[in-house]
């Protein structure tokens, strides 16, 4: 598919791989709908991209509330008249123990709400986004990509039992989705996940030294990744009809560390 004059909807979009994603877009001539739970850093990203003659609409948006997400789409469809790729990078994580043990004691637990937190951003988000956006598609005639992003803490990092969870099942359902749709006779639309490793982000990179190198130590090409080259995989999926029902994992030959958190 060609990126000049396609829509993309992006959500998490007002930073990390979300706002470098659109800026990318935006200048391959992609036209671009703007989500984010956070307005103001939104509206910077919006406001810039705007700035250089991009298409740009924005909404604030919390994937988790079905009705926010339907209007993001509807959004998408009355401004442009179509949806052809969807990134859906709105994610948070709540890392802790399940039980952390002290001197042969419990002296913590992983709350319900952190687990519950992380499942519905990450999962609940990227199914209703994925759900509205290929129902418009499917309706509209319009052939595409939607992603999933998942992480390869897919393969499980300790005490990242709610974020891990999110990621294998992100990792899984290109191939449940695809599935679905060849199964209905649905053609021209694909699904791909996107695995990255640690990349450079102000979190990481405010770690300490030590423990930011325990991080490197794990990673074969001695640095953390940058957005912008998870952003040129996607773009080349989008671009290659044959990247189809699988997730693609972009991490520098890093696995997952089973760090201790």
């Amino acid at each position: 598919m060609d990126i000049p004059g396609s829509v993309t909807v992006i959500t998490g979009a007002a930073s990390g791989i979300g706002a470098a994603a659109a800026r990318a877009f935006a200048q391959r001539g992609g036209r671009l709908v703007l989500a984010d739970a956070r307005e103001e850093p939104l509206r910077v990203v919006a406001e810039e991209l705007s700035a250089t003659g991009a298409e740009v609409a924005w909404q604030v948006t919390d994937v988790t509330r079905e009705q926010q997400v339907v209007a993001v789409m509807e959004l998408a469809t009355s401004r442009f008249g179509a949806i052809n790729v969807v990134l859906p990078c709105a994610g948070i994580f709540r890392d802790a123990f399940t039980v952390r043990v002290k001197d042969g004691k419990v002296v913590r637990t992983m709350s319900a709400a952190d687990f519950r937190d992380v499942i519905d951003v990450n999962l609940t988000g990227t199914f209703l986004t994925v759900r509205e956006a290929a129902a418009r598609m499917i309706d509209g005639g319009h052939g595409g990509v939607l992603f999933t992003v998942s992480s390869i803490n897919k393969e499980g990092e300790l005490g990242q039992i709610n974020y891990a969870a999110t990621k294998a099942a992100l990792a899984l359902w290109p191939k449940l989705l695809a599935g679905e749709l060849h199964a209905q006779g649905v053609h021209g639309i694909r699904v791909v996940g996107i695995a990255p490793g640690y990349v450079e982000t102000p979190i990481l990179e405010g770690m300490r030294p030590d423990a930011l190198q325990r991080v490197l130590d794990g990673v074969p090409i001695g640095r953390l990744l940058k957005a912008d080259e998870i952003v040129a995989l996607m773009m080349h999926v989008v671009e290659n009809e044959a990247i189809h029902a699988t997730t693609l994992e972009i991490a520098g030959g890093a696995i997952a560390t089973g760090m201790p958190k």
